[in-house]
């Protein structure tokens, strides 16, 4: 059974930072590309961050330099680490397995002004 279980949320300030971190059981973690997306009330979820299997990421440019995806196979977990948080960055966050098709159930992050 897949479980992805994110973690790390939570009220900040702006210009603040956070960590989330995603805990993938039941998938061969090491092999897998794995991605952040994040949806805002009212707007459509967006890829916020992606890394493949060999460390290659990727990023939504409005957090291109703010944020950084990375992973820890020994640990089977995937981090965003988020600084410089703006108030827009507030949404709550997935992590997401591409290949299956697999989500975590969320983690609210908000940026207060």
């Amino acid at each position: 059974q897949v479980q992805l279980v994110e973690s790390g949320g939570g009220l900040v300030q702006a210009g603040g930072s956070l960590r989330l971190s995603c805990a993938a059981s039941g998938i061969s973690f090491s092999s897998n590309s794995m991605a952040w997306y994040r949806q805002a009330p009212g707007k459509q979820r967006e890829l916020v961050a992606g890394i493949t299997s060999g460390g290659s990421t990727n990023y939504l440019d409005s957090v291109r330099g703010r944020f950084t995806i990375s992973r820890d196979n020994a640990k089977n977990t995937v981090y965003l680490q988020m600084n410089s948080l703006k108030p827009e960055d507030t949404a709550v966050y997935y992590c997401y397995v591409p290949y299956n098709n697999y989500w975590g159930q969320g983690t609210q992050v908000t940026v207060s002004s």
